[in-house]
């Protein structure tokens, strides 16, 4: 492609747009709504937005998600501390979500396996396969038969009940 351009050959065509010549020296009453709008209405919003956009990049924080201290666990809590009951059933509300998403996560990637491996699923997917298995029972053995409405302190009876027929079962 040539560096120097034949502006013969490729006029610009000329504008259909015709020059507005003055012919009045009153001033345009549009300008001046335009104007006035830009100082008394646009001047001070435009004004404040940015002191705000200012203020807020200073004190820039950023909210992944949110982090919550580890709380003592109901058996830890004392007769009539309603306070240390309602934050061990939240921690322990929170402790089951993030079990239960583990249980998803293996599950998928067990899915996952499967899909890709096709007919060779059973060997090449074991460790898959047996890390679900361990997941599933270890959620099973700690949340298993509580049910929807399961709380902290059916969850530590269970555990209880299960750790002194282990003992039963040892001697």
């Amino acid at each position: 492609m040539p560096e120097d351009h034949d502006w013969e050959a490729y006029k610009v065509p000329p504008t259909r747009t015709p020059v507005s010549e003055r012919t009045t020296s009153v001033p345009n009453p549009i300008n001046f709504f335009q104007s006035a709008f830009s100082y008394v209405l646009d001047a001070p919003v435009t004004f404040v937005r940015e002191w705000i956009e200012r203020w807020q990049s200073r004190n820039k924080s950023y909210y992944y998600h949110q982090k919550f201290r580890r709380v003592p666990d109901l058996s830890q809590c004392l007769d009539g501390d309603y306070l240390c009951y309602y934050e061990a059933e939240a921690q322990w509300r929170r402790d089951r979500m993030v079990d239960q998403e583990i249980v998803e996560i293996v599950r998928e990637r067990m899915s996952a396996c499967k899909q890709r491996e096709g007919p060779n699923q059973f060997q090449n997917c074991a460790k898959e396969m047996e890390l679900l298995a361990q997941v599933t029972k270890a959620y099973q053995d700690r949340y298993g038969d509580l049910g929807y409405h399961g709380n902290a302190r059916t969850c530590m009876m269970k555990q209880k009940h299960r750790m002194m027929e282990e003992r039963k079962a040892a001697q």
